[in-house]
């Protein structure tokens, strides 16, 4: 069994199944060592200029764009800021499995997890390897004192060794399996990191369904705020042509009033003219008779 991923290795994988490479085949949040490696790289930069800080959401979108910008290929491999901090989750989870192995090995064990030493540089600080105590010198005890059956025994018994105390008897070493605790503890570390998987998409699909909900929420505020839009323009454009009916009708009745004294005028004007072209003719005529 593979103590990075959990799965049967070809040597022990049954005949039927053969072993597989891509344990979570077909997930739409799985990460190449690619990108994962891009990721780290923008994530510790930031995460040292902010003095091992935490990163804020205009960093994460950063370090989400500096991973798009390398690994997208299409909409569906589209990396998001949420999804970018659960796989650091991830993998901080991952790294302290391994630094816990690496520490109760004694330093013989030595990771093969392509990230441990890039995370140990950065984070290895907040993990630190677990101090052993030291196992008690045998045969020494302490401010040692007579057991409560001695103290009431008819024979008596002589006083004893403050210092020193019979050993106890040693029992062989019991043999462990190496390979079958190696796999117990694989089987461990791959159950946690599949459950730290779990857990990432778990979040990742909550995160996507509140965007979702609330980008439906906005298109719906959206179209409620343009449906009383149309409604004011349509009520202004009916105000608006009324208005202009009513200012035509007015210009209509002005013109016919004004028209009706221009009539007039012209009529009494015509009258006077032909009133003194008759004058003029009649007393053009009396003078050519006399």
């Amino acid at each position: 069994m593979d103590s990075d991923t959990g799965t049967l290795s070809p040597a022990t994988a049954p005949a039927t199944r053969p072993a597989t490479t891509t344990p979570f085949h077909g997930r739409e949040d799985c990460w190449s060592e690619d990108a994962t490696a891009t990721l780290i790289e923008a994530w510790g930069d930031r995460y040292l200029e902010l003095n091992r800080g935490n990163l804020r959401q205009k960093h994460w979108q950063e370090v989400a764009d500096a991973v798009n910008a390398r690994h997208c290929r299409s909409a569906r491999t589209r990396r998001t800021d949420v999804q970018c901090k659960n796989r650091i989750d991830t993998l901080k989870k991952k790294y302290k499995i391994e630094k816990a192995r690496v520490s109760d090995s004694d330093g013989v064990y030595t990771s093969p997890w392509p990230f441990f030493t890039r995370l140990d540089a950065l984070i290895g600080d907040n993990f630190p390897a677990a101090k052993k105590s030291s196992p008690p010198v045998a045969g020494v005890h302490r401010n040692a004192t007579p057991p409560i059956w001695a103290l009431y025994s008819p024979v008596p018994v002589g006083p004893r060794s403050a210092t020193l105390k019979r050993p106890a008897p040693t029992l062989p070493p019991v043999p462990l399996d190496d390979s079958s605790s190696r796999r117990n503890f694989s089987a461990f570390a791959a159950a946690a990191i599949a459950a730290a998987e779990d857990e990432e998409t778990e979040r990742s699909s909550i995160g996507s369904r509140r965007r979702d909900r609330e980008r439906e929420d906005g298109c719906r505020e959206l179209a409620q705020a343009i449906e009383k839009f149309a409604e004011i323009y349509e009520r202004v454009e009916g105000a608006k042509q009324k208005q202009m009916v009513e200012l035509e009708k007015q210009r209509m009745q002005f013109a016919k009033d004004l028209e009706f004294p221009r009539m007039q005028l012209f009529m009494e004007t015509q009258v006077q003219l032909q009133k003194i072209k008759r004058a003029k003719r009649s007393s053009g005529t009396g003078n050519s008779s006399i």
